[in-house]
């Protein structure tokens, strides 16, 4: 099992998503997605946000809010992803090695070409605020089954 970290950094009704084209090898090639990546040994959820997101941004989170817990599982991968949005930085943004970082307008994130499962939590994401954990089960790249875990809004807190 792998843990990651996704987050979606949002300024003026815009949200910063990366456009992934610049690897040879990427399972998320073309595909636009926030932020974020793996743990390193002996990371936090936290400790992996801020770093993921400073390396491929250069940006530093000032505020940011776990919201939910993603369970994939993809052929015989598991992973687990902590969900992040966040809502102030300090910094400017920097070129990305794995793409394009471009202010997508909210209104127009879930027409972007996505995994099919980012449809899911990225609606609830831009609608709701209460920490939810999802199940995304695909084989090869085709989401077969999915569904809401929990919804538990009392977890969350401002960082």
């Amino acid at each position: 099992m792998k843990n990651t970290t996704l987050c979606y950094i949002c300024k003026d009704k815009k949200i910063l998503m990366l456009y992934r084209n610049k690897k040879k090898i990427d399972v998320n090639k073309g595909k636009w997605i926030g932020v974020g990546g793996h743990f390193l040994e002996g990371e936090t959820a936290e400790e992996c946000l801020l770093r993921e997101v400073y390396e491929e941004t250069g940006l530093m989170l000032t505020q940011y809010r776990l919201m939910g817990k993603l369970n994939f599982f993809i052929d015989d991968i598991e992973e687990v992803c902590f969900l992040y949005k966040a809502y102030d930085f300090t910094g400017e943004i920097i070129d990305c090695d794995e793409g394009i970082l471009e202010w997508i307008d909210e209104s127009k994130i879930l027409e972007l070409p996505l995994w099919e499962g980012d449809y899911l939590f990225l609606n609830r994401l831009l609608h709701e605020d209460d920490y939810f954990e999802m199940t995304l089960i695909y084989k090869k790249d085709k989401m077969i089954e999915w569904r809401i875990e929990n919804d538990i809004s009392e977890i969350n807190s401002n960082c």
